[in-house]
């Protein structure tokens, strides 16, 4: 059985079952669009529980063949989804009319604490890896922290980017330093 994981204004997380983990998909259906944003061309993928991958994408075939190679036995459909528009809303100034989002992910049970942890950052917060790791109950383990958050399948919902390292500097983002200074002044200005 898939746990509830995390909570936030508008978040939800739900990992995935083992079941669904060790089969790679093999009774998933995974709809996928793409979507434009303040921040570029983005992919978004769901499964019949929410949503599983947000990505900034610069080629729709590469970045198609990335997801399915997460999940390799899982059937594709090209389908804009009401839970893909809905998270779109989240990019909005308007968020009156955004309605719960789950997430349905895949990774380990230190990885959904991570990412749980990143949910309760504020808009326009910056904490630390050190910070982080604290509030998990490893406080030894930024590294380890910063390789859960490296894998965060989910860009922006799940705010990787408003963590920075110990000296102020924003360290390294899967998506670019200039996109996270981009998302970060963004999110000041809101």
């Amino acid at each position: 059985m898939a746990e509830a994981i995390a909570h936030s204004p508008f978040i939800n997380i739900l990992g995935m079952t083992p079941n669904e983990i060790q089969s790679h998909g093999e009774n998933l259906e995974i709809h996928f669009s793409f979507a434009e944003g303040p921040f570029g061309k983005m992919m978004i993928a769901s499964t019949q529980k929410g949503l599983c991958y947000l990505g900034l994408v610069n080629d729709e075939i590469v970045a198609l063949e990335a997801l399915k190679g997460k999940f390799h036995k899982a059937i594709y459909k090209n389908k804009v989804e009401i839970m893909h528009q809905n998270a779109m809303l989240l990019f909005s100034q308007d968020w009156s009319m955004v309605h719960q989002i789950n997430l349905h992910l895949k990774g380990t049970p230190f990885q959904m604490k991570v990412w749980e942890a990143l949910l309760e950052i504020p808009l326009g917060k910056l904490v630390t890896y050190g910070e982080i790791a604290k509030k998990i109950g490893h406080p030894k383990a930024c590294r380890a922290v910063g390789t859960a958050i490296g894998d965060n399948p989910i860009f922006y919902l799940i705010p990787c980017h408003r963590v920075i390292q110990a000296s102020g500097a924003y360290g390294n983002y899967f998506w670019g330093p200039a996109v996270k200074a981009a998302i970060i002044k963004w999110e000041s200005a809101r």
